[in-house]
């Protein structure tokens, strides 16, 4: 579509126009927006988008004042308002303006949408090894441990010191990258190599409304948690890594031979959405292969998330964006990022545990969790009990180790209670059976489970003068049950986009060991303490995980795109533990955990590799999935960033690698059935001759049915489509019934699994 033409007499005429609407006024309150724009209706006076946005802002600004000159130039101007020109992550730019600038704008030629400038929130030596990933077979070596492809990391920014940096081993950079190392008060480009091959920072956003949440303008981190997520993804081995003698080991990240480029956007926990438009605009004009995005944003619809926007962007060029569901808990609806074409990844447990050894007087031995930094053994001490941890009312417990009961919902309390007493530690029974995750403690302390706590009470009892030795910087492998979904991982479905079943999966999200910056404090125990590695928790570290298997499979399956990515991690997915039971969940009492917190399962890298079919989708097939969802035209355009599109053949019936069918109607006496239909269509990606067979898992009230029950695939690459039927009551009696569809190949070498999910939630009561 050619671009319409303005003789400049009369674009100048419109510019004035549009400025003399605006009457001066120091008490207008300026704010950050970010402004979707159709650059095909860019006037051809101007030489670039850029250009075309400066000029219009320039026009606003001159003429907002009186005291400012009436004429504009139509080349590029600098402007203080303006913000960011965006290219790829969307089309438009943000600024900087006030209530009549903002009117005047929306009334442009080429206005899309706008939306105002909002906040988000941030959401290993022995993950690896969980996750089956070795040097002799599997995904390591089929992939070359990720060989050549770029991680995009959008976080808090790098540590360059950190060993997990090292580019001894790694190949030279593809010609293909575009990225560079941007030198800046506090970090030098000479620190980048092959491993670290891009860095750079965005913070015009954050600077235009909370300046002094920047202290200095550099890509350098001082937090912690960009350094700890880039490393989880694509670390480099380093041998002898531990906190403070806690998870020993070899630390890598999941892809350890691909390169990371790290675009920092967090500043003291500040996010704005202007800062990751640009990092993932530059991003994508670098030319990674993978974003890792441990951050999110809580907004109600897919044309209001950034996330949404800008991943939909990284998608249409080959990007796989891993994304985080949040650590809002174990409540439905809390998931965020829901849109399609990202992976949402949840968080669980690994089976490691670090802590201290509990040594009774009698000799019996116990293992507490614990991450306590100070003095590694508090030798023979007296032990007392003190119910529920009311030391306040306790007496004669100075230079004594105590015992007391707490649950989760009051350890916290608990144990800041016990801190002020001048006690010499403290083993906290706590009413769950197995610990999730572990608190910063200053004084010497160790969690046990309810089983542990009955004997170290009955040994209390029995005992005239009761003793334990605490013994810390223990750790223990092997944990069974694990993996366990974590119950602070977010819960589905998804509030923005309710008819994809989200989280997608979930990965290592507790206590994962990863690389730290030298200058950031991990705790204290009369001093402070820094460490080269920290163990952190969230699903923060759950999405690096899973963006450094992406990069496993982009090595490995170069011609995939995002969505067969997606579909080969979800449908060979974990369903089971290591104990062969179905996979817990810390939220609800160990209880087996439902698609709604664990999406497809434990992401397993060595079968994602080899998964037999794939549910593939592309562009078209997302265009047709909005323009389903209700949206007005401005709102479609918002998300695709093209005035070009198709909506004759709209369809919710999206190729998704799993199913959500929701039975929420009213209840009636009467036995109403409900029918609801999906079609699917599978790619060959295994043997080329093979014949696969349907098996369902039984769902109680809800009835499912597959037709055909057998797709026989004469060739690779041969696409063949299927109907699965779900019948069911108008509402149905659970908040998440689950079920599976799976297709095994004759002679069992594949097994492709879709959870299916059936509920009568109602996102019209969510908050019920």
């Amino acid at each position: 579509m050619a671009s319409p033409s303005l003789p400049k007499h009369l674009l100048c005429f419109f510019l004035l126009s549009i400025s003399h609407l605006f009457t001066f006024s120091s008490s207008q309150e300026s704010q950050t927006y970010i402004i979707h724009m159709d650059v095909s209706a860019m006037p051809k006076v101007f030489s670039d988008h850029h250009s075309w946005y400066s000029a219009t802002l320039s026009s606003i600004s001159q003429h907002s004042s009186p005291t400012r000159a009436t004429t504009i130039a139509t080349d590029t101007t600098t402007n203080s308002n303006h913000i960011y020109t965006y290219t790829h992550a969307i089309h438009g730019f943000s600024a900087r303006l006030s209530p009549s600038e903002l009117s005047a704008l929306q009334s442009s030629p080429g206005f899309v949408s706008l939306v105002p400038d909002i906040r988000g929130e941030a959401a290993t030596t022995r993950t690896p090894r969980f996750l089956g990933l070795a040097s002799q077979s599997g995904a390591w070596p089929q992939s070359n441990y990720g060989e050549g492809v770029v991680i995009g990391v959008l976080d808090t920014g790098v540590w360059p010191e950190s060993k997990s940096y090292s580019d001894v081993g790694m190949p030279n950079i593809h010609s293909r990258w575009k990225g560079r190392c941007v030198s800046d008060s506090d970090f030098n480009a000479s620190m980048c190599n092959k491993k670290l091959i891009g860095v750079q920072y965005f913070n015009k956003g954050v600077l235009a409304d909370n300046p002094s949440a920047v202290s200095v303008n550099s890509s350098r981190d001082n937090d912690g948690h960009g350094t700890h997520t880039s490393t989880t993804a694509a670390g480099s081995f380093v041998k002898n890594a531990s906190f403070f003698g806690y998870a020993n080991g070899t630390a890598a990240g999941i892809a350890p031979l691909a390169h990371i480029a790290i675009y920092k956007v967090i500043w003291r926990g500040n996010i704005y959405a202007s800062d990751v438009y640009a990092a993932v605009d530059q991003a994508i004009r670098d030319g990674v292969d993978v974003i890792s995005l441990s951050l999110s944003f809580r907004t109600d619809f897919l044309y209001e998330d950034p996330l949404a926007i800008a991943s939909f962007a990284a998608m249409e060029r080959g990007i796989l964006v891993s994304c985080a569901a949040g650590n809002r808990g174990s409540n439905y609806w809390t998931v965020r990022s829901g849109m399609p074409w990202a992976v949402t990844v949840g968080a669980g447990t690994v089976d490691r545990e670090v802590g201290a050894t509990v040594t009774l007087g009698d000799g019996a031995s116990i293992f507490g969790s614990s991450l306590f930094l100070g003095n590694s053994l508090v030798r023979k001490v007296p032990l007392v009990y003190v119910k529920d941890c009311e030391v306040n009312n306790a007496t004669n417990i100075s230079n004594k180790i105590i015992v007391c009961n707490t649950n989760d919902n009051a350890v916290e309390g608990s144990i800041s209670e016990v801190g002020n007493a001048k006690v010499a530690g403290c083993i906290f029974i706590l009413s769950i059976s197995t610990i999730e995750t572990i608190i910063d403690i200053s004084y010497p302390a160790a969690f046990v489970t309810p089983e542990d706590g009955d004997i170290i009470l009955n040994y209390i009892n029995k005992s005239l003068n009761p003793t334990a030795t605490m013994n810390f910087q223990k750790t223990r492998l092997g944990l069974k049950p694990a993996p366990i979904l974590g119950g602070y991982s977010a819960r589905g479905p998804s509030p923005a986009c309710p008819s994809v079943l989200k989280p997608d999966i979930f990965a290592p999200g507790t206590l994962v060991l990863a690389a730290w910056p030298g200058r950031t404090r991990v705790g204290n125990y009369q001093q402070d303490y820094f460490s080269p590695f920290n163990i952190i928790w969230g699903t923060s570290m759950a999405t690096p995980h899973v963006a450094g298997v992406a990069a496993l499979l982009k090595r490995s399956h170069p011609e995939w795109s995002p969505a067969a990515i997606q579909s080969a991690m979800m449908t060979t997915a974990d369903s089971l533990d290591n104990t062969g039971m179905p996979i817990k969940d810390h939220a609800y009492g160990l209880d087996p955990a439902n698609p709604l917190g664990m999406g497809a399962g434990h992401i397993n890298p060595n079968k994602a590799m080899n998964p037999g079919l794939i549910y593939d989708a592309n562009r078209e097939d997302y265009v047709r999935f909005i323009c389903s969802l209700n949206f007005t035209d401005k709102e479609i355009k918002t998300i695709i960033r093209s005035f070009r599109y198709n909506c004759t053949s709209r369809s919710l019936d999206l190729n998704y690698p799993s199913f959500i069918a929701f039975f929420n109607g009213e209840e009636s006496s009467s036995n109403v059935t409900i029918t609801q239909l999906f079609r699917r269509t599978m790619t060959n990606v295994g043997d080329a001759l093979s014949t696969y067979t349907a098996k369902l898992a039984d769902m109680g009230e809800v009835k499912a049915s597959v037709k055909p029950s057998k797709l026989v695939f004469k060739r690779k690459n041969e696409k063949l489509s299927y109907t699965l039927t779900l019948k069911g009551p108008r509402r149905v009696s659970s908040s998440a019934i689950k079920g599976s569809l799976t297709w095994v190949d004759n002679g069992g070498k594949y097994v492709v699994r879709s959870t299916i999910l059936a509920s009568r939630l109602n996102i019209e009561n969510r908050f019920d």
